[in-house]
């Protein structure tokens, strides 16, 4: 049995107490200062207040105030901040972590370089221990999971990626269930840089959902021009890839999967529908009041590098014409006009 400390009571985080304590781990439970009443809530009545499921018995509850008893003997942590709590989980919670307790994050996002430069959630938390003088395993989580079905149980399969692989090995023994499935990689870059990617071209697949929504009368479901979306965001996630460094096509196999299940629920669905139906971004962001919209700040950032490496030479314009229009509708308030015949091609073998 492992001792293990969730921090961050979000729903990701909070979803992965169910496979962690129903493999008979000592499961804490960790909100940041953002999460009391979430925290109060679990400690009343043994349930997340946006799950429908109560948590396996002996989940333990802790308010931020009491990260280090939290901390204090557990195997491993696992970080369930949402990408705007990169900075935080950094300056608050990696301090406190003893040397060589590993720590594994659900944190999904790219962070973009003044010269153009994409890096991961875990490079910047390595920068941080760096100046700290720690030595932290840090591991990340990827792959098509939804909070929602992971409490449901639903069948899932996930990569677990880190520099060490028994650390993973470790980590995943003591995760893995009948329901949740576990890959390793080294390919920390490739993984991390993929489930980020999807979350920007989720946005442009969902735009086509609200056009049609808009020019269509009848509810008939279109399915022609979310594919051909779908199919050129998995070329140009895959020219990121490569100019990112990473080592397998695995990774863009667990992007595209974790691409297809963010199209079909939740918030970057929602906003993208809006936009396709015509709304301007501030408008759309109005209509989800409350909503925290992680797809628009991985795709402005991953935009704003691509455009520095474009002028630089290092990349051509032509090979990115989704994202570039994903970003002239976030930043540049411009309406949805997908540039169809950019995806088209000629090719002779």
């Amino acid at each position: 049995m492992a001792v293990i400390t969730i921090v961050g009571s979000g729903m990701m985080g909070s979803a992965l107490a169910f496979p962690a304590r129903e493999n008979g781990n000592e499961v804490r439970l960790v909100g940041t200062h953002l999460d009391r009443e979430i925290i109060d809530t679990c400690k009343k009545t043994g349930r997340h207040p946006k799950f429908e499921t109560d948590f396996p018995e002996g989940v333990k509850y802790y308010q931020i105030e009491e990260l280090e008893t939290a901390i204090s003997g557990a195997d491993f942590i696992i970080g369930g901040v949402s990408s705007f709590g990169v900075d935080w989980f950094a300056d608050n919670v990696l301090s406190k972590i003893p040397d060589g307790m590993p720590v594994i994050t659900v944190t999904k996002g790219l962070m973009d370089t003044d010269d153009g430069k994409l890096l991961t959630y875990p490079d910047i938390w390595q920068k941080k221990l760096d100046t700290l003088c720690k030595k932290l395993p840090l591991c990340a989580i990827g792959g098509p999971c939804t909070s929602y079905e992971l409490v449901a149980h639903d069948q899932t399969e996930v990569s677990f990626c880190g520099k060490d692989m028994a650390v993973l090995e470790y980590i995943k023994g003591a995760m893995q269930t009948d329901y949740y499935h576990i890959s390793l990689t080294t390919d920390v870059t490739g993984i991390e840089s993929a489930v980020a990617l999807k979350n920007g071209y989720a946005l442009g697949i969902a735009l086509t959902i609200g056009l049609n929504q808009k020019n269509f009368a009848d509810d008939t479901l279109h399915f022609n021009s979310q594919a051909a979306v779908f199919g050129q965001a998995t070329k140009e996630m895959y020219r990121l890839l490569d100019f990112q460094g990473a080592l397998t096509l695995n990774n863009l196999c667990v992007g595209a999967g974790d691409l297809y299940v963010t199209v079909y629920g939740g918030r970057t669905r929602l906003v993208g529908i809006l936009l396709g139906k015509g709304l301007n971004i501030d408008e759309a962001k109005a209509e989800l009041r409350g909503v925290t919209l992680e797809s628009l700040v991985v795709a402005e950032r991953v935009a704003r590098a691509v455009k520095k490496n474009v002028a630089s030479g290092r990349l051509s314009a032509a090979d990115f014409p989704l994202l570039l229009h994903i970003d002239e509708i976030i930043c540049g308030k411009k309406p949805v006009n997908i540039p169809w015949e950019s995806f088209t091609y000629k090719e002779e073998i």
